[in-house]
C-alpha cells in the first residue's frame, strides 16, 4: 500500500513505518510541525519518502495513494489545500487519535465527531488505548483501537546508576498533567534524571530541593531517541509521573529495555504495568520509598525490569501492531471500492 501521513509523533511513526508499505511524508522549508519530513534523529527505512506540497500533488495525481492517515483535525484541510483531494471522499482516510481527552474527562467531544465524513462513517477514528476510546465522546463515528507496538531495542538494562529516570516533554508547561510535582517530590528523596524537550526549565525548580536534587542541571537531558535508550538503560528504575495522558511510548520503550517501573495508577497504566513489572501507587511517598528500596537492592529492581520487558514484548508486539494497521487500512480501501463516493 501507499500511505500518506504527517510526521507528528516521532516514536509512534518510527514503529508505524516499519511495515511493508510505502509511506509519503510531507516536508516544508524549515521542517515546521506541518512538514517535518523524515526523522533526523532516528533511522527510518527507505520506504519513507518526503515530498513537498507540489510533489505530493503530483504523486497523488500520477501514482495515487491507497489511504491517508490523519492525526490532527486540520490535516484534512492541508490535504485539500495542497492536492485538491478530500479525505474520506476522494481517497480513503483514517483518523488516529493519540491522546486522551484534555477537557472534562468523560464529556469531551472529539473534534472530528461532528465532521461529515467522520460522522457518516467514511473516516473511522482509531485510538491507541481502550481507555482513550472509552473517554472520548466520538458520537456516531466508527471507532477502533490499535494499541502501540514497540520496536524491540534489546535487553539493554544495566541499572548501574543509582538514579531514577523519567522522560517528560515540556514538564513546566504541562505541570500537573505531566505529574511534574510528583517527579519533584520523588527527586527530593532519591537522585533523579529527567529527559525530554524543555527539561532545562526544570533546573530552577529542582535546585531548591536540597542535596539529593542539587546539581540537577547535570541530570537534565534533551537527547535524540537514538541516544535516549542507551542512557535510560543505565538508570536503576523508570518513573512515569503522569496524572493524565495517553499511554506514553517512552514508558513502553523503557520497559522494553528492561527497566522496572514506578507510576501513578491512572489512565492506561494499569494495563501497561502489571504488578510483577513495577509499582503503581497514588501516593508519591510510596513511589519514593520503593525507589529507595530498588536503589539499595539492584537484584530486586532487575527482577521487576525483566518482567516489564517480557510484558511489553508479549502485549505490545511490533508485528501485531503492523498487522492490525495493515488489516484496518486494507479494509478501508476495500470499503472505498464498495461505495460510490
Amino acid at each position: 500500500m501507499r500511505i500518506l501521513l504527517w510526521h507528528v509523533h516521532g516514536s509512534w511513526t518510527t514503529a508505524f513505518v516499519q511495515g511493508a508499505h510505502e509511506y509519503l511524508v510531507p516536508v516544508l522549508p524549515g521542517r515546521p510541525a506541518d512538514g517535518r519530513g523524515r526523522a533526523r534523529t532516528w533511522d527510518w527505512p527507505g520506504s519513507v519518502r518526503e515530498l513537498d506540497p507540489r510533489e505530493l500533488r503530483r504523486a497523488l495525481d500520477t501514482e495515487g495513494v491507497d489511504a491517508v492517515l490523519l492525526q490532527r483535525p486540520h490535516e484534512a484541510g492541508l490535504l485539500h489545500e495542497w492536492t485538491g483531494y478530500r479525505a474520506g471522499r476522494d481517497v480513503p482516510a483514517v483518523y488516529l487519535e493519540h491522546d486522551a481527552p484534555g477537557g472534562p474527562a468523560a464529556a469531551t467531544r472529539h473534534p472530528l465527531a461532528d465532521v461529515g465524513v467522520v460522522a457518516d462513517g467514511r473516516v473511522p477514528i482509531v485510538h491507541v488505548t481502550r481507555f482513550n476510546a472509552l473517554m472520548w465522546d466520538t458520537g456516531s463515528a466508527r471507532t477502533a483501537v490499535i494499541e502501540h507496538g514497540v520496536p524491540d531495542p534489546g535487553h539493554r538494562y544495566t541499572g548501574e546508576r543509582e538514579r531514577v529516570a523519567a522522560v517528560v516533554n515540556e514538564p513546566v508547561r504541562r505541570w500537573r498533567a505531566a505529574g511534574t510535582d510528583v517527579l519533584l517530590h520523588v527527586a527530593r528523596e532519591v537522585p533523579a534524571e529527567v529527559y525530554g524537550m524543555g527539561t532545562e526549565l526544570l533546573a530552577e525548580h529542582l535546585s531548591p530541593l536540597g542535596p539529593t536534587a542539587a546539581g540537577a542541571a547535570g541530570r537534565l537531558y534533551d537527547l535524540p531517541q537514538s541516544e535516549l535508550h542507551a542512557r535510560l538503560a543505565g538508570a536503576r528504575a523508570y518513573l512515569h509521573p503522569y496524572r493524565w495522558t495517553s499511554l506514553g511510548l517512552a514508558l513502553l520503550e523503557a520497559m522494553a529495555l528492561g527497566l522496572p517501573v514506578l507510576a501513578l495508577p491512572v489512565t492506561a497504566a494499569y494495563a501497561a504495568v502489571p504488578p510483577e513489572a513495577g509499582v503503581l501507587s497514588a501516593d508519591p511517598d510510596e513511589l519514593a520509598a520503593v525507589a529507595r528500596r530498588w536503589l539499595a537492592d539492584p537484584a530486586e529492581a532487575a527482577t521487576y525490569g525483566k518482567a516489564a520487558r517480557e510484558h511489553v514484548l508479549a502485549h505490545y508486539s511490533l508485528d501485531v501492531f503492523l498487522d492490525r494497521w495493515t488489516t484496518l487500512l486494507t479494509q478501508e480501501v476495500s470499503r472505498e471500492d464498495r461505495h460510490d463516493l
